[in-house]
């Protein structure tokens, strides 16, 4: 502790303190102008001088600087708590240095040479070595496995499709959403052309890429004919599994993304290169009365009758037993005149045909169709019972669509959302929960929507005491073949929703048909 009788010192000193050691600044502001009125005195006494005012008067030749206040504060006057090290310490450490560089250092005394040698003696002592003897020896070289490998491997061709080998998920499966597609190449020749290749696709792929990965493997296999080197030369179609091209079905849009289409067999198929080529291009219509018609891609007016029946039935199956009865063609034109299977399409002067079973004709058939329909209908009727999946795409409240697994059995209905690897706002859009509803809370199943081969349907249930709906897409096959199949399963039941629900509409058709009229 320190007696101090100097105020003016005691003064300064404080204001030094507390305005260097405050960040906020707020002790300066309080003292700035505190004790301005009684500066003057305690100078006055400092130096033994008389009053010469009141201290109640302020200075008025004071200024702001006459007052003690803390010195600048700059960087190089604050050693920011790091110590600068002293003399001694750098002195020792640099000693320190300097025996750590001596102990790699060897200091050798050099003295004259006693004794006299003479020049062979010297130049015995640094003979020169002859290294020829060794160069000239064989040395075995050593070859790695790698070089071993390189030079026993095939010399691969330039892949001008290199680009799209990006989208191939040979190396993703189990980590990465992929499909697996069998892909029939239609202008192979020979055995190939009845085997498909097999593709593994990114999920993410559009059609045009999945076009340029089947073209870059199909050049790494080295197979014949070389392809045109551009992908839009060539589309997809939808194909049989025995590879025969579906023609009654446009290609499939080299933009949209592969992943919507459920197809696991395609064919890739050289587009036209000209209006005179695509013109080129013979179809065969080939009816069936009372149960649609095909239409069949033919390659030369020279193909036989033959064989176009044969097309006919292969495409037909499921609607004609191949295995029954006999069939026949007829000109469309010429009713009940069987055509020769031996003649070729060129000497029939017409592209449009019947096929009729043998020994009938063409209201026979349409009598014994009717037969079949309704034997048809009494066989899906007891299998619409059995249980059966499908995968669909559903659609949710935001109108985006999901892929799920749809089971329908006579007795309920179940809906499961595949697992997919998708983005975090793709799984907030497209967020399903499994959920099965009985089949006796089914009030109906229709088609709503049909357009490029594909149909959207509407199954409604009740949910407490309102009907609601879901609404699903898919192939125009799965989605008739789901909705006859519960439309059996609500006939069979006649639940009182399906009751309730029709009575609904009647009454929702006859108040709106009020209102208009």
């Amino acid at each position: 502790m320190a007696f101090i009788e100097d105020p003016a010192f005691v003064l300064s000193y404080l204001r030094q303190a507390f305005i260097t050691s405050d960040d906020t600044g707020m002790s300066e502001m309080v003292l700035v102008d505190e004790d301005i009125e009684h500066w003057d005195s305690i100078k006055q006494e400092r130096e033994g001088t008389p009053k010469t005012r009141s201290t109640s008067e302020k200075p008025q030749n004071l200024e702001y600087g006459d007052i003690s206040q803390s010195f600048d504060i700059t960087a190089s006057s604050l050693d920011w708590g790091i110590r600068r090290r002293t003399n001694t310490a750098q002195r020792l450490e640099k000693l320190k240095k300097e025996r750590q560089n001596q102990v790699r250092c060897r200091n050798v005394q050099w003295k004259e040479k006693s004794v006299d040698l003479s020049s062979e003696e010297m130049a015995g002592m640094f003979e020169k070595k002859d290294l020829s003897e060794k160069k000239s020896a064989a040395v075995p070289q050593h070859t790695s496995v790698l070089a071993e490998q390189l030079e026993q491997s095939p010399v691969l061709t330039n892949n001008p499709f290199i680009e799209f080998s990006k989208f191939d998920g040979k190396g993703h499966v189990g980590s990465t959403a992929t499909k697996r597609v069998d892909i029939f190449l239609t202008m192979t020749t020979g055995k190939e052309r009845n085997f498909p290749l097999t593709v593994v696709v990114l999920a993410t792929a559009r059609v045009q890429d999945l076009i340029g990965l089947i073209c870059w493997q199909y050049t790494n296999e080295a197979k014949e004919p070389k392809l045109i080197e551009n992908v839009e030369a060539y589309c997809l179609h939808i194909a049989e599994d025995d590879g025969e091209v579906d023609t009654d079905f446009p290609a499939l849009d080299a933009k949209e993304p592969f992943a919507k289409f459920g197809f696991t067999t395609l064919a890739l198929v050289e587009k036209p290169k000209d209006k005179e080529q695509q013109s080129e291009i013979m179809l065969v219509t080939v009816n069936v009365p009372h149960s649609g018609f095909s239409r069949i891609q033919v390659e030369s007016l020279g193909l036989t009758m033959k064989e176009i029946l044969h097309r006919a039935l292969k495409r037909r199956k499921g609607r004609v037993d191949p295995s029954g009865p006999d069939y026949v063609l007829e000109k469309q034109s010429q009713p009940g005149v069987c055509v020769d299977l031996d003649s070729t399409l060129d000497s029939m002067n017409t592209m449009e045909f019947c096929l009729v079973r043998q020994h009938s004709t063409r209201g026979e058939v349409e009598e014994e169709t009717e037969v079949n329909r309704n034997m048809s209908e009494m066989e899906a009727s007891l299998s619409s019972l059995h249980y059966k999946s499908y995968r669909v795409n559903m659609f949710t409240k935001l109108r985006t669509s999901t892929i799920i697994q749809l089971g329908v059995s006579g007795e309920k209905i179940e809906i499961d959302p595949l697992t997919q690897h998708k983005s975090t706002a793709a799984k907030f859009l497209s967020k399903q929960k499994p959920v099965s509803y009985d089949a006796d809370l089914v009030a109906a199943c229709e088609v709503t929507d049909d357009k490029h081969g594909r149909e959207t349907f509407r199954l409604t249930y009740q949910s407490g005491s309102d009907f609601k709906h879901h609404d699903f897409e898919a192939s125009s096959s799965v989605a008739t073949e789901v909705v006859t199949k519960i439309n059996h399963i609500l006939e069979l039941r006649a639940s009182p929703v399906r009751a309730d629900y029709l009575a609904f509409k009647e009454r929702k058709a006859s108040k709106k048909h009020g209102l208009l009229s």
